[in-house]
């Protein structure tokens, strides 16, 4: 059984997570169901997608998980950027979670690509 807390990953993941959380506390209250939910959910999937991957014993069953935690990279990065657009939440660590995602995207490809290779 692997240690999904111990990647790299993962833990980067887990604090972006955290970070959109703090971003999307400020955000105006007719938000709550709409880019608030949106970001919340897909920061949660990064780091969620990872743990759920590492139980997986075939490393296809892995990469798929892992490339559904990119997805959501993707999708959290789309997000803050319009969050960033309306001047919703605080701007220095919207600037800051973006450039983190940035690296979670290109570890994210690394490892999966990694895994493709170990099948």
């Amino acid at each position: 059984m692997r240690n999904f807390k111990e990647l790299k990953i993962w833990q980067k993941g887990f604090q972006i997570a955290i970070k959109s959380y703090q971003i999307t506390g400020v955000f105006p209250a007719n938000e709550r169901f709409g880019l608030t939910s949106q970001i919340n959910r897909a920061s949660v999937s990064i780091p969620s997608n990872i743990a759920e991957g590492s139980s997986r014993t075939s490393g296809k069953e892995y990469y798929h998980y892992v490339q559904i935690s990119l997805g959501s990279c993707f999708e959290l990065e789309t997000q803050l950027l319009i969050a960033r657009e309306l001047n919703y939440g605080n701007q220095a660590i919207i600037t800051e979670v973006l450039l983190h995602l940035v690296e979670e995207e290109k570890m994210l490809t690394a490892f999966g690509n990694m895994l493709m290779k170990s099948c």
